[in-house]
């Protein structure tokens, strides 16, 4: 058996509130358009300059989703890490992100709860300083 600790993660017995995570990654153009082909969401807003300029973002912004998206990275990757399983995800989208951007997806743990082995986190992403998208995640961690 793996000790999720190899993998970098944490046993629900090594998490304390206050602790954090952050995962970036600069967006691409590739990577929206394969957002858009894996996902099927051809919304122009995400695909046509020519249309999006048309727009109050007065042109092409990522997928909202693509945004959110890495946040399931910094929580499954990071913290708690590897063995852990979504149990729900809020998000708040505050504002758009553009190709060319670096996103920093943070995961904060708020509360604990052990008889569940769960952790509620509070999750974000930021560009610029700015929070462009405000949600918490509820997680449940291995035995």
């Amino acid at each position: 058996m793996v000790d999720p600790r190899e993998l970098n993660g944490y046993r629900f017995e090594e998490l304390e509130v206050g602790m954090s995570a952050v995962y970036s990654r600069t967006i691409t153009d590739t990577d929206l358009r394969n957002f858009s082909g894996v996902s099927g969401d051809t919304n122009p807003m995400h695909l046509n300059e020519e249309y999006a300029r048309t727009t109050v973002f007065g042109g092409c912004i990522v997928h909202g989703m693509l945004t959110a998206s890495l946040l399931s990275t910094v929580i499954g990757t990071k913290l708690p890490g590897p063995g852990c399983l979504y149990v729900s995800q809020t998000l708040s989208f505050k504002a758009p992100v553009h190709v060319g951007e670096t996103v920093y997806a943070k995961a904060t743990v708020v509360e604990l709860i052990p008889e569940k082995r769960r952790a509620r986190l509070h999750t974000q992403c930021i560009v610029h300083d700015a929070v462009v998208l405000d949600g918490e995640a509820v997680v449940q961690l291995p035995k």
